[in-house]
């Protein structure tokens, strides 16, 4: 199984989350999105210990198994497919999960993630 993970699967992978972990464990590729690194590195300065937190981002980005994806004309159409669609629902989630859940289904990727609003999207595979 190769994953996308989310911020907050990151943020709780870093405080040593067991669920998330074992995911991780059990996937081939570990992909982050880019706006996944936005929320990280904004988080990062705003609080008090950037450069131990951005030390521990670059570690982890350097694993072999672990790859950063940008994003692309296709995540754009996705983006807009999934917006629209929870805005006619009466549902909408923060801008940048409908970012973070097209980056996931457009690369075939199960999303790691702690926030629930995400299963509201049709066809998203969440871990754990």
């Amino acid at each position: 199984m190769n994953v996308l993970l989310d911020t907050s699967a990151y943020s709780a992978l870093q405080r040593g989350n067991v669920p998330i972990l074992d995911v991780l464990r059990r996937s081939g590729m570990v992909a982050v999105s880019a706006v996944v690194l936005g929320e990280l590195y904004s988080g990062f300065r705003a609080g008090t210990r950037a450069p131990e937190n951005n030390a521990g981002l670059a570690r982890f980005l350097d694993k072999p198994s672990v790859r950063v994806l940008n994003v692309t004309e296709e995540t754009a159409l996705r983006y807009a497919e999934i917006d629209v669609y929870l805005r006619k629902k009466g549902r909408p989630i923060p801008r940048n999960d409908v970012w973070i859940a097209a980056t996931a289904l457009e690369h075939g990727l199960h999303l790691v993630t702690l926030d629930a609003h995400f299963r509201e999207i049709p066809m998203l595979l969440i871990e754990p």
